[in-house]
């Protein structure tokens, strides 16, 4: 079987100390079953990170589990399961994620998000490996990898009231801390290559102009990977030669140009575009985005016709 470091994908490309540093934690710790705590911010791979440990021993299923949609009187049935008759509307009993993830492994994603009333449910689920359905007193295990992924400093939560001590300390026996791309700017280089060898398929392109590998490198990347990745991909579509320009980037990609802030003398159309940009690049659904900016659906999608989004 292939270690951890074999089975890593795109985003772990690089060089830089901290990058090499999570590679060899990641394969020290794939063949564990112990907890894992990934912290990162949004677009650095979390879930790529907690699917290359899964890979690493790859039994039962992986099931990734939105915490932020845990919510409503529904919940502790999405993870526990229920019964027949259970609740209005439970027609039929119905298996919880825990017990799809049974011999597998189950990946919180946004653990932080985690409704206060759901967390002593997983806390004795993490001590005990024990749970019961929605309706049924019958106490059931399940054997379950536990992987926690999350964007916000748990010990401040905790502080805050947000998030229960104890159980942090059940989910946090192993923590790998992902950079920031800022962070890791010499990986940037690699990360394009990489990525338009991914993404190029049958195109003809071989690489970057010097122009753009600077304008590339010189961003502050707030998206991350992720951003990159759709940098990237939008670059290969619009390319019609051999190398990707500048003017394959988008507008605010300007090489040995001061990024663009609020307060800036230029066009309020264009904050606007680099705003709708950057959140397009750190969401992950046209909902989401359009609930960042507090617009509705109609609205998003003339203002990304109007930018050529």
């Amino acid at each position: 079987m292939r270690s951890p470091a074999e089975l890593l994908p795109t985003g772990f490309v690089g060089r830089s100390p901290r990058i090499v540093q999570i590679r060899e934690q990641l394969e020290r710790i794939g063949f564990s079953r112990t907890p894992v705590l990934i912290q990162g911010e949004s677009g650095t791979g979390k879930e790529v990170a907690a699917r290359s440990l899964f890979n690493a021993n790859p039994h039962g299923q992986f099931v990734p589990i939105d915490c932020g949609s845990l919510v409503g009187p529904l919940m502790e049935s999405e993870l526990f399961g229920h019964t027949r008759n259970a609740f209005t509307g439970a027609g039929e009993a119905k298996r919880g994620l825990m017990e799809l993830a049974n011999t597998g492994t189950a990946f919180f994603d946004e653990i932080g998000d985690l409704p206060l009333e759901l967390q002593p449910k997983l806390l004795r689920f993490v001590q005990d490996r024990e749970y019961e359905r929605v309706g049924d007193p019958q106490t059931r295990r399940a054997d379950v990898r536990l992987i926690t992924a999350t964007n916000v400093n748990l010990e401040e939560a905790v502080k805050a009231g947000k998030f229960r001590e104890d159980l942090l300390y059940r989910i946090q026996v192993v923590q790998v801390d992902l950079p920031a791309l800022r962070e890791r700017a010499e990986d940037i280089p690699l990360l394009c290559d990489a990525l338009l060898a991914e993404l190029r398929r049958s195109r003809p392109i071989i690489g970057f102009t010097p122009e753009a590998k600077t304008a590339l490198a010189g961003y502050r990347w707030p998206g991350n990977i992720r951003e990159l990745r759709n940098v990237i991909e939008r670059a290969v579509i619009l390319c019609q030669t051999d190398h990707i320009g500048v003017e394959h980037l988008p507008a605010t990609f300007t090489p040995r140009e001061a990024p663009i802030a609020v307060g800036d003398r230029i066009p309020l159309d264009r904050l606007e575009e680099m705003h709708i940009r950057r959140v397009l690049a750190t969401t992950r659904s046209l909902d989401e985005a359009a609930s960042v900016l507090e617009i509705d659906l109609a609205t998003l999608w003339r203002r990304r016709k109007k930018y050529g989004i």
